[in-house]
């Protein structure tokens, strides 16, 4: 077992709304970067995608077999609202997840209804147009408590010798103001946040224990509550962290652009 073949996982931003797929000029570098990464990835039997965009009680896990589209943003052309993912779902993967959690003594629920929001749809339909692989999602927990999310994540492990690829789907920077009001300022509070980020997670010099901590304590990193008034958009990575296993290797830097101006970075564990 220890040769085991582990699936990749991957924390990435996806960007405001559906602009990525409307090659909008802020989001240049993230697209470049999406239609890159797929040799990256492998060719999963599924995807789970932990959405920024979905936050419930306790962890909820998409159920149905043909989940509908839902178009969670406002304001965009009338065409982004006619956008097409027509991935299949995975119940039964979705079962076998809720199973695990409640092994880790995790509580959750299966949502049969709930629809692909936009932090699934827009990634995956610039990394894997052709819509073939089962996707599901599951949420954040309300709260946002990081290491509720980091034990999440862990409890999901298991995922990963299943050739299940796992994606957080947020963004390592997200003040909504300094993205649409022109906030940021010469001093770059971004990449004050996305320096501390990366070494945090892709730094071989710290242990498990010293990176929980880091992670658990995010909002004392530097410029953290500048970066993340609400950290929604940060948690998918804390999934993402736990579920890459206590004796991960460090994530690896797979992005590190601008988006809307801003500083974001994107990280793989493979």
């Amino acid at each position: 077992m220890q040769n085991q073949k582990l699936s990749p996982i991957l924390y990435l931003p996806h960007g405001g709304g559906p602009l990525p797929l409307l090659a909008d000029p802020g989001h240049t570098e993230l697209i470049s970067f999406l239609n890159s990464i797929r040799v990256n990835l492998g060719e999963p039997r599924a995807i789970l995608v932990v959405s920024a965009h979905w936050e419930e009680a306790v962890p909820s896990i998409q159920s149905a077999e043909r989940p509908e589209m839902l178009y969670d943003y406002y304001g965009f052309p009338p065409e982004t609202y006619q956008i097409t993912y027509p991935a299949p779902g995975h119940p039964e993967l979705a079962e076998q997840i809720q199973a695990e959690l409640w092994k880790a003594g995790i509580k959750s629920n299966l949502n049969p209804e709930r629809g692909f929001d936009h932090g699934l749809f827009v990634p995956l339909k610039i990394i894997f147009p052709e819509a073939r692989i089962p996707c599901f999602q599951i949420s954040l927990i309300q709260g946002l408590d990081p290491a509720q999310h980091i034990a999440l994540g862990r409890a999901l492990y298991f995922l990963r010798s299943q050739n299940v690829l796992i994606v957080g789907s947020g963004m390592s920077f997200h003040n909504m103001q300094a993205f649409f009001r022109g906030g940021l300022t010469d001093k770059r509070p971004d990449v004050d946040f996305d320096q501390w980020l990366v070494k945090t997670c892709c730094s071989d010099l710290l242990s498990t224990a010293e990176r929980d901590h880091e992670l658990i304590n995010w909002s004392q990193a530097p410029a953290a509550r500048y970066c993340h008034p609400r950290e929604e958009h940060l948690l998918p990575l804390h999934v993402c962290y736990g579920a890459a296993g206590s004796n991960a290797p460090p994530a690896e830097l797979v992005f590190n652009g601008e988006v809307l101006g801003a500083r974001v970075s994107a990280l793989l564990w493979s």
